[in-house]
């Protein structure tokens, strides 16, 4: 009897045992296993900032940051190559500019803290003669990895330089790519161009195995891809279309996409085409709007363009503005890329699709060097919008100026230089609380009749935030 006793004592003790093990690795596992809290998606300020200004021709490079409450941070700008600052601020709101010689460098702003949100900087010349008379006003670029242009080819321009710029320590290398309105230019020239850590490669678009040989040649339209294979590059694009016939840079276009609206298409006589880009492999059919002071319509008529696949399109817009100030607003089945030609007098312009102001990319943009005559061109494409517009001298004193524009219209109003303003100044347009989404570009021109020269600057949202995307304690967060 003792004995049996014994087994049942023995084989209960196993069991125990059994079920405290059990316990134990059920409990780890549960530990262990990734669980079901999330951190949402949030926002964080912008806490750094690069920018690169072309340089090399000359011409003055203007800096401001966005007025904010936040305090602390700097802001630098150097020779690429490096040296002392050429200028430093420390508090939000101010401005700078600087005449600057002719160099064979580009200049960087560096910004951390409160004065990298809402940086803006950029590179203006003024040549009244000579064979690059021109008006010409570039923002200067933030680097990146797949950067858009699109504009004139070499069959429409007789020089096209290619700024690459490395802002990082370690070598960078980018394939340049192009679509013409016959189609992509199939040539493997372009591709694996080194580019030097801190160093700016200037490339002729059509002149240099670099930039694409002579394929591109023939090209009166063209979009340029600008692909990073290793590192980032910063890039800027500079037009001439003939000697004494205008300079400008073209702005850098947002990535494709299936809606756009294409702001600042300047009011005035001469040529004004709208250049639409598929990057796709399949054809485009795209719904074009103008909007102007008198409402939207299709230009032309043509309510529908069929644009063909890897190619640009162009489309005449001069006879239905009829000298008016607009905006297109493009409506597409595939992702385009979108922007304007404008010529008028001695001298050319370009615009670009842009994202609203008021919308989720920020509501207010800054534009750092105002001079001459300067003026806004702003849309309401949709619901009726409201914005403020506050010019600023260097300390970022400044009078605001309220406009409503109604919607499905386009307002264009003047720019009012601050007190002490009149060698230049800044700007802050910004979009009010409650106001319908606003683009817009400012507009900056000299002189009458053939000796008219101008050039267009589009409004982008100053980025102040930084949207995280969400996060929890899963696999998922990481491997989708």
């Amino acid at each position: 009897m003792e004995r049996v006793l014994k087994l049942l004592g023995m084989r209960y003790a196993i069991a125990a045992l059994v079920l405290v093990g059990l316990a134990a690795l059920y409990g780890a596992a549960s530990f262990s296993r990734p669980g079901n809290a999330e951190v949402k998606g949030h926002s964080e300020p912008v806490d750094a900032a690069v920018m690169v200004c072309p340089g090399h021709e000359g011409g003055r490079v203007g800096v401001r940051s966005l007025p904010q409450k936040r305090t602390g941070g700097r802001l630098d700008v150097t020779s690429t190559r490096g040296g002392s600052p050429l200028a430093t601020m420390t508090a939000p709101g101010q401005g700078w500019d600087k005449d600057m010689g002719t160099t064979k460098d580009s200049f960087t702003v560096r910004a951390s803290g409160a004065l990298a949100a809402g940086l803006e900087a950029e590179q203006t010349t003024h040549w009244g003669g000579g064979d690059d008379r021109g008006l010409a006003n570039a923002r200067c670029a933030r680097p990146g990895t797949d950067l858009w242009f699109l504009g004139p080819g070499p069959l429409a321009a007789d020089r096209l330089d290619l700024y690459l710029t490395n802002v990082d320590a370690q070598p960078a290398s980018v394939d340049v790519t192009a679509l013409s309105g016959e189609g992509p230019l199939d040539t493997t020239e372009g591709r694996a161009t080194p580019v030097a850590p801190y160093a700016t490669s200037v490339i002729k678009i059509g002149e240099q195995p670099e930039g694409l040989g002579d394929i591109v040649k023939t090209a009166r339209d063209l979009a340029l891809n600008v692909h990073a294979t290793g590192g980032r590059v910063a890039a800027s694009l500079r037009v001439r279309i003939g000697a004494k016939k205008g300079v400008e840079w073209l702005p850098l276009s947002p990535e494709p996409a299936t809606s756009l609206v294409v702001p600042g298409v300047p009011g005035g006589d001469g040529q004004r085409r709208l250049l639409v880009a598929v990057p796709g492999e399949a054809d485009a059919r795209i719904k074009v709007r103008a909007v102007t002071a008198d409402g939207a319509f299709a230009p032309q008529g043509q309510d529908t363009v069929e644009a063909p696949a890897q190619s640009v399109t162009a489309i005449d817009l001069a006879g239905s503005l009829s000298g008016r100030a607009a905006a297109v607003r493009l409506d597409s089945d595939q992702p385009v890329i979108a922007g304007f030609a404008a010529l008028r007098g001695a001298d050319a312009a370009y615009g670009t699709a842009t994202e609203p102001l008021g919308g989720a990319s920020g509501a207010s943009a800054v534009v750092a060097d105002d001079r001459y005559d300067a003026s806004v061109v702003l849309t309401a494409p949709a619901g009726r919008a409201s914005v403020q517009i506050t010019t600023m001298d260097a300390q970022g004193a400044g009078t605001p100026q309220n406009v409503e524009i109604g919607a499905g219209r386009t307002v264009e109003t003047k720019l009012a230089a601050p007190h002490g303003g009149d060698k230049g100044y800044g700007a802050v347009i910004t979009a009010k609380p409650g106001s319908g989404p606003v683009y817009g570009a400012r507009i900056m021109a000299k002189g009458k009749g053939d000796g008219y020269l101008f050039t267009v600057l589009p409004l982008m949202p100053a980025p102040t935030t930084l949207r995280l995307p969400p996060a929890g304690d899963s696999q998922t967060a990481l491997i989708p």
